[in-house]
């Protein structure tokens, strides 16, 4: 009994531990800070093409224009959500499957401020 609960106790804080670590590879929409850029859905809406390509994930604004290119799958997967806020398309990949931690993570090299709660 005593290993069971040994054994219980360590996937515990191991799924938590995980949990945690995911949590500060996905970006949030926390606290604006002191200088840095807010843009509003209409400000984002103007870079809505391949070659200009804003999107609002989870309250974060990227330019996603570098990155087209280099994405996996085609740009034109990427396109329909260029000006627009694409938070599902990222939680989603467009059926049903969340992207990678590392895919989330990687959105950091494109972030160019956060968006403005109206």
């Amino acid at each position: 009994m005593k290993s069971l609960s040994f054994i219980a106790f360590i996937v515990f804080w191991s799924v938590a531990g995980t949990l945690f670590a995911l949590s500060l590879l996905v970006p949030g929409s926390g606290p604006v800070s002191a200088g840095e850029k807010t843009y509003t859905l209409q400000d984002i809406a103007r870079h809505n093409r391949t070659d200009d390509c804003w999107m609002a994930i989870a309250g974060q604004v990227y330019d996603f224009s570098r990155f087209m290119p280099k994405h996996p799958a085609p740009p034109a997967i990427l396109a329909v959500w260029c000006g627009k806020e694409a938070t599902q398309g990222m939680k989603t990949k467009g059926y049903g499957n969340d992207h990678s931690p590392a895919a989330w993570a990687m959105t950091e090299a494109y972030r160019i401020g956060v968006l403005k709660k109206e």
